[in-house]
């Protein structure tokens, strides 16, 4: 089955349609790069993505063993490069309260985090500078 549809609005502009829910969103070139950047362009899905897998798998390995994940967040910023224009690396600090959290359950949901499909899909030369804040 089809993952998705795209389409070219123009001006820069692209709608997404998930297929199997029919959730759409748009995406905008950046206005570093000829556009508008009134919603996300497709470098900021990228480094978006790599933050909402890690908090997916941390949610998958929280389930598995009964932990509740508190007030789980990232905050994702990304850095571009040139020569060719790309995505030379993505920042994710990961914060939560972890007041309930010993370092084994720390360490397996980082563990997790690092290692959810999209790190792992990612080119080695794009820096995965991730951090983790418990509260």
């Amino acid at each position: 089955m089809d993952t998705a549809t795209v389409e070219y609005l123009g001006e820069l502009r692209i709608r997404a349609t998930h297929v199997r829910s029919g959730d759409q969103f748009l995406t905008d070139a950046p206005l570093d790069n000829q556009g508008k950047g009134e919603a996300f362009s497709p470098t900021d899905l990228l480094a978006t993505a790599l933050a909402n897998c890690m908090l997916t798998l941390m949610g998958i390995a929280a389930n598995a063993r009964g932990l509740e994940l508190k007030h789980l967040r990232a905050r994702v910023v990304k850095h571009m490069a040139s020569g060719p224009r790309r995505v030379e690396r993505v920042e994710v600090h990961v914060t939560m309260d972890g007041t309930d959290l010993g370092e084994a359950e720390r360490t397996l949901l980082e563990a997790a985090a690092r290692t959810c499909p999209v790190a792992k899909s990612l080119h080695p030369d794009l820096v995965q500078d991730i951090h983790f804040i418990y509260g």
